[in-house]
């Protein structure tokens, strides 16, 4: 079964490229490494998962704690760190919930998580520690069949079966029978009996000072993919002994998660399983007690106030954030739709108040918002938006000082950020970087470090160092090596070396080889690592710079007592352990355990194959366990900083390890490592007390200095530093009242002592010059006349660095006055960077001078509508100015800068658009042969922007006609059912009309009206009107005979409600002729018009409702009058006059239908397009008026 180590990084970046790469390129996300500390957090608690399927195929096996050191590489055969489920670095176990994400901070800073990405910094080494590691069942086999195989040699889907490893022979032949002349820790062991086929463990060590340690172990169906069991083990002597507290919290309930206030650690907190039942178990005594509370909604994460132990944020699966003051037991919603894990408690000394909290709020997809609340009255009234308009989704990081915040424009992103909660201003990269992604990795003391990856790469990321505004970026690494972790998430190989300021640590690829380097000056310089002069059994290593180097593998442990590749302390500086390879690259073979007790100047071998190491007694002793898949039973202790290892029995019985857990704080003296004895047995824990190994306490003799150097070099980051280590021959406990102390004198500032400013870049002589695309003369834009600004010389110091004289003078930015200049470099964009806004709504300009006296140059910005504002100066406007358009248009907005030497103009054209709701398409329902006709498509509302029009036109539908106006000539050269199909696209919304037209070369119509019932019925859409249609036509045909091919009705859209019947000549009779079949189409219509004018020609609507049918604008009385008062020759000639307006009638009908049909066979690929009157409502178009 195979056992691997997992380790989650230290400084590497780890996120998810999902949504990046899904969308467009420019569409990058800003992560952070840490956020504020005391942020997200959980108690480093240790997580066993193993799978107990009997397939030899199962899901694949994780083991964070002891393993083969799987993972090394930063290849695909990167780890992950399996952390505590629902934790506030993972997403609990079902698949469909957001993963949260890991930061880790130094000085007591946050774990927090995330699910895009991450970049992780110095280990937290004050909140209480623990331990998450996974453990696999194997399948066995005997001599009746079944296989046995080792918890390390699982195999993957399609690995075959391997035989288990026998056991050294001195672990054999120990088993059961330690040698009485072996050197022995003190040691116990206990057996969680009845949880053997419990598959996942959460162990979380109380505190400092505490002996109390909480278990909890969980059986996980990967099937139901939930918790079907579980235990909670208590101890309170350290680890010796354990009790059951199943009994406390309720024998039934199954319990999910463990988690412990960081301010806090006896208050406990216990999250049941939500698939059985939603509820918190409280304890505030170490868990020896608990109350239950019910919830109403499924905990996905949770976020402590750093420093008030009661308040937590809580987010849910329904992305909405909660949050409690009284430390869960009771809640209220804060906000809703809120982005996963991108919300933030405030930080003193920065926020206004203790109870802000800053979170990223969805507003529709690719738009969210920036807003600040507070904790207990998050109403629209006590919002803030610190950033004036739209961000990029999951793009807000709130850490430390700074406010990072991302918005793309132009299929480009551009980064914002704030510090000190001032404005938000652009983050000036150099001006080609062209980013693809771009990470926040350290917010450290005053000076951002960012990891981008540009245009031009693809498994690489350089390294950008801020000034202190973290707006302004050199470049002090490129080509740092990256990679895909398990879970998707990017590794960057670099490392932060603990205890030593400004020392660094990273993987860079040169010429397709990675090479390991160092800095001490926080990436002004970088080298490579000189290898040991010799290996571990005392041969000379012949490994010549620059061809031959140490190269390292710089994946770090998620907790400080589980070690990873790489592991330095705060307690022990100097002192750095790791795995790595010598030769002219890094490799995953061959590879062994290094040590330097000098910073990294000199290295040592002290293993030839790969080991755990922790630090005990404050870095005073070093503790390896072997990375192997056999059982053990020996570990390995130095007192002189790895320089001799002797060898200790911890156990009689071989152990397959499958984690270590130390006692909290930097004084470890006392372990605990979690295995088992066989495959199906209970978990073995097994109490080591390395307390008895030491003689005595150390004294002020025991103690040497030590001299910071970077090869022979003592002045590093402006400064002597002497340190205070113990000797190496001393062999005492420094116990919890030792303190690093340290020693500094200054140092006279050379060249070295400075980086590259802004806009500068280092030639080959080591000289900073400009680069290409800079001009100095820009550093001044923020300058007021009579005021002063720092000039710069081309370089700046390095941050942190304390160089005194020298040549402080030659390099430091000289102060100079503000010279007086015309405003250049003038900016103007909308807030949501974007040229289109919503009709009534308010659109907020931004303007930018990047030269120019700000204060002095007058802003006049006219909105293209006929407002216009004016503003004495720039820093008036720096919130933006909003505006509200009240009409659909295209608006020229212009912005002018302007003071007395001088004045610059910028313009925008902003599409001010409304949504299109409805379109229709205008069209005769019958047309004359080769006769040009007019199609129009009319919007609803009339006016709502640029619009396009794409026709598909009778036979022709391959190839579209596409327009900007709504109406379109043509005309149809074949009779018979010709379609058109037009689609209008306003914005991303794209709506669509279909009409058939009849086409005919001869023909009549006549307009037919209707009892006035008809239009209490009529709801005037297009079903109601084509099955109306039917039932006149069918009406038609019973009261006259006529054939059903040469009768075609329709109803006309509107109210009152009117319709339109059209005639078609017999082909047959008229055998096509135009005198035949005018003559034939006369006898039809006085057929007709004969029966609606007697009334003959009714239907039934509904029940009751009985509709008869006109001809408009004939009298529906007789035609003629019987009456005696009337002669017969008066009445002939009234007779006479209506036949003849009949007639007349008929001819301009068929005059008007014979003029405006339009035929769709497109003689002309390009058809005319005109605008139509606005005489008729349903055939005006909608015309974009250009402001």
């Amino acid at each position: 079964m195979e056992k691997e180590l997992i380790f989650s990084p230290k400084w590497h970046l780890a996120f998810c490229f999902l949504i990046l790469m899904m969308f467009q390129a420019a569409e990058a996300e800003i992560t952070c490494r840490s956020c504020q500390s005391g942020n997200k957090w959980r108690a480093r608690e240790l997580m066993l998962q193993f799978d107990t399927s009997e397939s030899a195929t199962g899901l694949k096996r994780e083991v964070v704690g002891q393993g083969d050191g799987a993972g090394r590489s930063a290849s695909a055969e990167s780890v992950r760190f399996p952390c505590a489920a629902g934790s506030v670095e993972c997403a609990p176990a079902p698949a469909e919930h957001t993963e949260p994400r890991r930061n880790i901070d130094a000085k007591n800073k946050n774990v927090e998580s995330v699910k895009m990405k991450v970049s992780n910094v110095k280990t937290s080494q004050e909140s209480s520690p623990g331990l998450t590691f996974s453990r696999k069942r194997a399948r066995r086999s005997s001599d009746d069949g079944e296989e046995i195989t080792s918890p390390a040699q699982s195999q993957d889907p399609g690995e075959g079966a391997r035989r288990v490893p026998r056991w050294s022979g001195e672990d054999r032949r120990g088993a059961g029978t330690p040698r009485h002349d072996e050197l022995k820790v003190d040691s116990t062991t206990f057996a969680l009996t009845g949880d053997s086929s419990h598959n996942q463990a959460m162990v979380h060590w109380s505190g400092q000072n505490s002996s109390v340690i909480l278990m909890l172990t969980k059986l996980f169906d990967f099937n139901l993919n939930s918790v079907t069991e579980s235990s909670l083990w208590r101890s309170t002597d350290y680890g010796a002994t354990y009790q059951k507290l199943n009994e406390k919290v309720g024998a039934k309930t199954i319990l999910s998660y463990l988690y412990v206030s960081p301010n806090n650690k006896r208050k406990i907190m216990l999250l049941t399983d939500p698939e059985v039942e939603s509820s918190l178990l409280i304890s505030s005594d170490e868990g020896a007690t608990y109350q239950k509370y019910r919830l109403n909604f499924y905990i996905l994460s949770l976020l402590f106030h750093p420093e008030q132990e009661d308040w937590i944020l809580a987010y849910s699966h329904d992305q909405k954030l909660y949050s409690s003051v009284e430390f869960g037991r009771r809640w209220q919603v804060v906000h809703e739709r809120v982005a996963p894990n991108r919300f933030y408690w405030s930080k003193m000394g920065l926020d206004k108040e203790p109870g802000l909290i800053h979170l990223e709020t969805s507003i529709s997809e690719g738009q969210a918002l920036y807003v600040t609340c507070k904790l207990q009255n998050c109403t629209d009234a006590n919002k803030g938006k610190p950033f004036p308009g739209y961000i990029d989704p999951n793009s807000l990081v709130v850490q430390d000082e700074y406010v990072f915040v991302q918005v793309s424009a132009a299929g480009r992103p551009i980064y914002y950020v704030s510090a000190k909660r001032d404005v938000f201003t652009p983050m000036k990269l150099p001006k080609y970087t062209l980013p693809k992604d771009l990470h926040v990795i350290s917010t450290d003391e005053n000076r951002v470090v960012a990891a981008v990856q540009e245009w031009n790469q693809n498994e690489t990321y350089n390294l950008y160092v801020s000034d202190t505004s973290g707006v302004y970026y050199t470049l002090a690494l490129e080509n740092v090596v990256s990679s895909m972790g398990y879970e998707g998430n990017v590794m960057v190989d670099l490392y932060e070396v603990a205890g030593i300021k400004g020392m660094f640590l990273a993987n860079r690829k040169m010429d397709s080889q990675v090479k390991t380097h160092i800095t001490y000056n926080r990436g002004r310089d970088w080298s490579l690592l000189r290898a040991p002069s010799k290996d571990l059994r005392g041969n000379s290593i012949n490994c010549e710079l620059p061809y031959c180097s140490l190269h390292l593998h710089l994946h770090v442990s998620a907790n400080p007592y589980t070690s990873g590749n790489i592991a330095s302390r705060d307690s022990a500086p100097g002192i750095i352990v790791a795995s790595g390879t010598i030769g002219a690259e890094l490799t995953s073979t061959n590879v062994s355990v290094y040590v330097t007790s000098d910073a990294g100047n000199t290295w040592r071998q002290i293993f030839d194959e790969e080991y755990a190491v922790l630090y005990l007694d404050q870095g005073g002793a070093l503790v390896a366990i072997k990375h192997t898949p056999l059982p053990i039973r020996h570990l390995w202790l130095s007192f002189d900083e790895g320089q001799q290892w002797k060898k200790y029995s911890f156990t009689n019985t071989p152990l397959f390890v499958d984690g270590v857990l130390g006692e909290p704080g930097e004084e470890t003296l006392i372990m605990t490592i979690f295995g088992h004895v066989s495959h199906r047995s209970e978990w073995q824990l097994v109490k080591i007390d390395f307390r008895s190994i030491f003689n005595r306490r150390c004294k002020e003799e025991d103690y040497q200095t030590w001299h910071l150097h970077n090869q022979g070099k003592s002045c590093l980051m402006g400064v002597k530093r002497i340190y205070r280590k113990l000797k190496p021959s001393s062999r005492c406990v420094m116990g919890k009242t030792y303190s690093v102390s340290m020693t500094s004198g200054p140092c006279d500032c050379t060249e070295a002592d400075f980086e590259c400013d802004y806009g500068y870049e280092r030639r080959t002589d080591g000289k900073c010059t400009p680069a290409f695309w800079f001009h100095p003369s820009s550093m001044s834009r923020s300058c007021t006349t009579g005021m002063t600004f720092l000039n710069s010389t081309g370089y700046r110091k390095v941050v942190s660095n304390n160089c005194t004289s020298g040549v402080s003078v030659e390099y430091t930015s000289r102060r100079q006055q503000c010279p007086i200049q015309a405003p250049k470099g003038l900016h103007l964009v909308t807030s949501e960077g974007t040229l289109s806004a919503t009709l009534g709504t308010n659109v907020t300009f931004l303007v930018f001078l990047e030269e120019g006296d700000g204060a002095r140059t007058s802003i006049t910005l006219d909105f293209g509508d006929g407002h216009a504002l004016t503003y004495s100066n720039v820093s008036s406007i720096e919130d933006g100015i909003k505006h509200v358009y009240k009409a659909v248009g295209i608006y020229r907005v212009t912005a002018t800068g302007e003071n007395i030497l001088g004045s610059e103009t910028v313009m925008l054209y902003l599409h001010v658009t409304c949504q299109l709701e409805h379109i229709h398409l205008s069209a005769p329902f019958v047309a004359v042969k080769n006769k040009e006709l007019n199609l129009t498509a009319v919007l609803l509302p009339s006016q709502v922007g640029t619009v396009t029009y794409i026709w598909w036109i009778g036979n022709n539908t391959e190839q579209p006609v596409i327009t900007l106006e709504g109406s379109v000539a043509c005309t149809f050269s074949r009779e018979g059912i010709n379609a058109v199909t037009v689609q209008v696209s306003a914005g991303n919304i794209i709506l669509q009309d279909r009409k058939a037209i009849a086409v005919h070369e001869y023909f009549r119509s006549h307009l037919l009206a209707f009892s006035s019932n008809l239009d209490d019925h009529n709801p005037d859409v297009a079903e109601w009107r084509q099955d109306v249609s039917r039932v006149i036509k069918k009406s038609l045909i019973q009261a006259t005979g006529v054939r059903e091919d040469q009768i075609l009705v329709t109803i006309l859209p509107g109210l009152p409600t009117a319709a339109e019947f059209f005639l078609l000549p017999d082909k047959q009779l008229t055998e096509g002729k135009a005198e035949k079949s005018s003559a034939h189409l006369d006898q039809l219509s006085e057929v007709l018009l004969s029966a609606l004018n007697q009334n003959l020609v009714q239907f039934t609507l509904r029940p009751g409702v009985q509709v008869t049918v006109y001809a408009a604008h004939l009298s529906a009385a007789p035609l003629v009058d019987t009456s005696e008062n009337h002669s017969g020759s008066a009445m002939l000639m009234l007779l006479s006059i209506v036949v003849v307006g009949l007639a007349v009638f008929v001819i301009y009908k068929f005059k008007r239908i014979y003029e405006t049909s339009c035929t769709c066979e497109i003689l002309h690929r390009t058809p005319h397009i005109h605008r139509l009157n606005s005489g008729l409502d349903y055939h005006s178009s909608c015309v974009m008026d250009i402001f």
